[in-house]
């Protein structure tokens, strides 16, 4: 099966000087979570593709406020792209290889023709494929830091069952100093 038969054909784009406010809104109005970023919406030449997740971690992570912060700022320039003629085993491969969860479709001039999703992908491809795809694409791709935890004080990192327990434990220590 081919790219070309599982794409999404109707994109929504914006452009690298529309603000992430701009973006984001196109995405909640669409459903969608990632536009492709093109130079003119009258020629979609691909520059680039914001996601959500940029949204979040470029943006709000950061304090910064949407109006004032460019979608050329956060987004990821020069994206993975790929034709309509490539396979879908093609597709997941770069999906894989990249860790991206969505790649723009391009025609042989770079113009954005389409998109496909890893959700696509998973409503056409073979099961334990997509199940391949999904443990590569959300493999980590650096070590996480060391965590350094106090005594009796309530962090992430351990079951969670544990973290229940610190937490109950410090919610008694910090109810018994207010009655005190």
């Amino acid at each position: 099966m081919l790219v070309k038969e599982i794409m999404t054909r109707e994109v929504v784009w914006c452009t690298p000087e529309d603000t992430v406010c701009h973006a984001a809104n196109l995405m909640k109005v669409h459903g969608v979570g990632a536009i492709p970023v093109v130079w003119n919406l009258a020629d979609p030449l691909v520059e680039g593709i914001v996601t959500d997740r940029d949204l979040c971690c470029g943006v709000l992570a950061g304090g910064k406020h949407g109006d004032t912060v460019t979608v050329a700022e956060i987004m990821t320039p020069v994206p993975v792209t790929c034709e309509p003629e490539a396979t879908i085993d093609e597709c997941e491969e770069l999906m894989q290889e990249n860790q991206v969860r969505r790649i723009p479709v391009v025609d042989k001039r770079g113009r954005c023709v389409g998109i496909v999703s890893l959700a696509d992908i998973a409503l056409h491809a073979r099961t334990m494929q997509v199940a391949l795809t999904v443990k590569e694409i959300s493999r980590p791709t650096k070590e996480l830091p060391l965590r350094i935890f106090e005594k009796d004080r309530f962090y992430c990192g351990q079951s969670h069952e544990e973290d229940e327990i610190l937490l109950l434990n410090r919610r008694r220590e910090l109810h018994k100093l207010v009655k005190v």
